[in-house]
């Protein structure tokens, strides 16, 4: 399934095209698909629900459910907004465990996306406008400049805790018995830890959100050559690819573009860190730099 979705929209003195494209596959593994994606100005974001539970289509498919009804205009939107909407579709998604009431079925998914957000709305004078990349689990966001892509969140989850600790190698990912274990999950523990970053709107961007379907399948350098090849649609490009190089997992895509059409770019450039309502919720974490 592939769709692409196209806005024009002025932010501050600026014109700003948004497009995104997006695509979902069950695989060639699996008989249910776990994944979920919303791709509709301002959030755009990726669900992928923990494999091996009997209820993570329902926890991905609730989390969308949670941000189409918290974001019904294509306008941007606040940090603390999108922060909340977080913690609702927590709820939700815990709630589903409760429902059916059987310990060994739990509702989990992971959740990563990127938002429009205006960092002074309410304020007459302000048109200071970012891109939110938000994050819990091991789905991930990218930035692709052109040339390099760059990992911008981190994930959780064991492995990179292993990695991060010096206790194994790159190389040695793929057959560790831990490669599927995540840290953190939407509806899982009693309060969701999401990891937040603030990045500028200006130029040309764009952004990759994916699940682990697809970074199973295809390394950096291979994600790589089909963004610079993209063809009509590089969602459906690299869900292809997935597939190609053996589609053993849920693979889904969202490719996040956006290009200053006319005017200055709607912010002043610097990278600030999010205050919001829920404080104790929020992990500001530098993002991890890797680049090919």
């Amino acid at each position: 399934m592939a769709s692409d979705a196209d806005y024009e929209l002025v932010l501050g003195g600026a014109t700003i095209r948004v497009r995104a494209w997006s695509a979902t596959e069950v695989g060639k593994v699996r008989k249910v698909n776990e994944d979920s994606l919303l791709a509709s100005l301002p959030v755009f974001l990726v669900a992928d629900g923990m494999g091996g539970h009997a209820l993570g289509d329902r926890a991905s498919q609730t989390v969308v459910e949670v941000f189409e009804a918290c974001f019904t205009e294509a306008m941007p939107t606040t940090p603390d907004a999108v922060v909340a909407a977080i913690s609702q579709a927590h709820e939700a998604v815990a709630a589903l465990t409760l429902d059916v009431g059987d310990a060994r079925s739990v509702a989990g998914t992971t959740l990563t996306g990127v938002a429009l957000v205006e960092l002074g709305r309410g304020d007459p004078a302000s048109d200071d406008h970012r891109w939110m990349i938000f994050n819990v689990g091991d789905s991930r966001v990218y930035g692709w400049d052109g040339d390099a892509l760059t990992q911008l969140t981190v994930d959780h989850s064991a492995i990179q805790e292993l990695l991060n600790r010096g206790l194994i190698s790159p190389g040695q990912v793929a057959k560790h018995p831990q490669r599927n274990v995540i840290t953190r999950a939407v509806g899982v523990e009693d309060f969701v830890n999401a990891d937040v970053w603030l990045a500028p709107v200006g130029g040309r961007q764009l952004y990759l959100i994916c699940s682990d379907g697809l970074t199973k399948e295809l390394d950096d350098e291979e994600i790589a050559a089909v963004l610079r090849d993209p063809g009509d649609d590089p969602a459906e490009r690299l869900v292809a690819a997935a597939l190609d190089a053996g589609g053993t997992d849920n693979v889904t895509v969202v490719v996040l573009a956006s290009e200053v059409v006319t005017g200055a770019s709607p912010q002043d450039g610097s990278t600030r860190r999010i205050v919001t309502t829920l404080p104790e919720s929020l992990e500001d974490t530098l993002p991890r730099n890797r680049k090919v």
